[in-house]
């Protein structure tokens, strides 16, 4: 009988995979599934040899998202396939999700083609509190920052930020930062087609005083959690939303992490639908490893 063979799409930066991806290593092999890491950018990489191709860790794709897309075009049995990533990689989707009514983080959205001034920006940000500048395509935090309004240097580099990454060509989200996450943290629901896994909280990334991170991500601190029903029912409704929207590709999703964050009044707010390259914090959550292995080997027999 053949072996299954899955490819574990990555970065270069990362050849031998994300370490929270390992546990999945071994409970592929217990199936009979030859698991390979490999980079997504790589042209030596012969893709139609694999019975599905999962992506992971491909973290380095944010400033290159035309390309990256064009990859995943070419890939014949890709998880999730290149019309979620096409949606899901620009952030911009969740002002979609916010007409139809979901929570989210009040967003005001910058354009580059506006071709802002820095007085321009600086009327724009918010007057009071703090408050996070990130580019609509990013991934870990990166190029990513909280300032305070309150002192005239914060403010200069808060529009230095916003206006670098307009200039560079990338459209910008300005939003109010939720104190609650300081207190509470975000949480991640990890789903495996379509069915709940785990969950996990993460602390504040974006301290004070936070400046852009430039590397491929930035570290998070997990731990394992039991999700409260509001913030399932919410996951529910996000991934229930963008089913409505994409209709097939979301039907098929194989993995999917739904980020929340508290509100002031204590409610979870949409902060992010990961669909593309999300960590899935295997090794937080007991059985979640064989979990994912099973819905991989099932989807490769399938595909």
């Amino acid at each position: 009988m053949p072996t299954t063979r899955v490819a574990l799409a990555t970065c270069s930066v990362l050849p031998d995979l994300d370490p929270d991806d390992a546990p999945l290593l071994g409970a592929l092999a217990d199936r009979g599934v030859e698991a390979v890491a490999a980079v997504w950018d790589d042209p030596d990489v012969d893709w139609d040899s694999f019975d599905l191709v999962v992506i992971r860790s491909t973290w380095d794709y944010s400033q290159r998202r035309d390309e990256y897309i064009a990859w995943a075009k070419t890939v014949p049995r890709l998880a999730n396939d290149a019309d979620v990533l096409a949606w899901n990689i620009d952030k911009y989707y969740l002002k979609t999700l916010g007409e139809m009514g979901l929570p989210i983080v009040r967003t005001l959205w910058l354009d580059p083609d506006r071709h802002l001034t820095s007085q321009a920006i600086h009327t724009r940000l918010p007057a009071h509190g703090d408050y996070v500048i990130k580019p609509t395509v990013s991934a870990g935090a990166r190029d990513t920052a909280r300032y305070q309004e309150n002192t005239a240097k914060a403010r200069g580099e808060a529009i230095l930020h916003a206006r670098d990454l307009l200039r560079s060509g990338r459209h910008v989200m300005v939003q109010p930062y939720l104190n609650q996450i300081d207190v509470v943290g975000e949480t991640g629901l990890i789903f495996f087609e379509g069915k709940f896994s785990h969950a996990v909280r993460k602390n504040a990334m974006l301290t004070r005083g936070h400046r852009p991170t430039q590397g491929l991500y930035q570290e998070e601190v997990m731990r394992s959690i039991e999700a409260t029903e509001a913030e399932l029912a919410l996951g529910e409704r996000a991934l229930q939303a963008a089913h409505e929207i994409l209709g097939e590709s979301a039907a098929s999703l194989l993995y999917a992490r739904i980020d929340l964050v508290p509100g002031d009044d204590g409610d979870p707010i949409l902060l992010e639908l990961e669909f593309t390259e999300p960590t899935l914090f295997l090794n937080k959550a007991q059985g979640a490893p064989d979990r994912f292995a099973d819905a991989i080997v099932a989807r490769a027999q399938t595909k």
